[in-house]
């Protein structure tokens, strides 16, 4: 069974500082039919002006990454963790029994573009963890490109649940196709550009959701960047 989520009909707020779109129910955006799909719970679609962030504030039982689009963002927390996230570096925090942590764009003059995604994790009350790592576009173009699992294969991070996260990038002829387990089900957000996900035409913004499927096939990728989610 193929559901596609369009783009344009996410949730949206912008704060002047944040403009973001949200795939799932999120803050002052409520919709029952968008709640999570599996254990994975927020997908963010977040622009934050020069001299704009989130201040300290904390987090439990949830595994959270950011994939930076543009721009750079800083990042720092109660783990004692600093650093600056650009294009192709990704983190991940699994925040078990509590982290804080803060998000700015010290920039005068760039936004920050960035997806800030959320999945629940296989149990509540693990020790918090911190992680990132690069991959670079030549990593990812024309191929899957693993980037979170929960046993950091292949130089993935590693996340505390059964889910498998790639990221691709797709422009011309390549078509790519991943195997589903049975049981198995698949998410598919298109962050730019225009791609085919099981014969579904999808636009930046758009997400296709997969259930009962043997395999997820891409095709036809202009100037196309996607995650794809592989999920219990």
């Amino acid at each position: 069974m193929l559901t596609l989520r369009p783009g344009s009909e996410r949730g949206h707020a912008n704060h002047g500082w944040l403009e973001s779109y949200h795939s799932f129910s999120f803050a002052g955006y409520v919709d029952p039919n968008h709640v999570q799909f599996g254990p994975l719970r927020v997908i963010n679609e977040d622009r934050v002006a020069p001299g704009g962030g989130f201040g300290q504030h904390g987090h439990r039982d949830m595994e959270i990454f950011s994939y930076v689009l543009s721009g750079e963002l800083a990042h720092r927390d109660t783990l004692g963790n600093g650093s600056s996230i650009g294009p192709g570096r990704v983190q991940l925090m699994s925040t078990g029994t509590g982290v804080e942590h803060s998000e700015f764009n010290h920039s005068g003059q760039a936004p920050v573009h960035f997806l800030q995604i959320w999945l629940f994790p296989r149990e509540t009350g693990l020790a918090p963890r911190y992680s990132e790592a690069d991959f670079p576009p030549e990593s990812k173009r024309d191929q899957l490109r693993l980037i979170i699992s929960p046993d950091g294969r292949n130089g993935s991070l590693r996340l505390e649940q059964d889910t498998f996260i790639y990221a691709t990038l797709l422009n011309g002829d390549t078509a790519l196709t991943h195997a589903l387990a049975p049981g198995r089900r698949a998410y598919v957000h298109l962050i730019r550009g225009t791609l085919k996900v099981n014969g579904k035409s999808l636009e930046g913004g758009d997400a296709l959701m997969l259930e009962e499927e043997a395999q997820i096939e891409l095709a036809d990728g202009r100037d196309a960047e996607a995650l794809v989610f592989d999920l219990p």
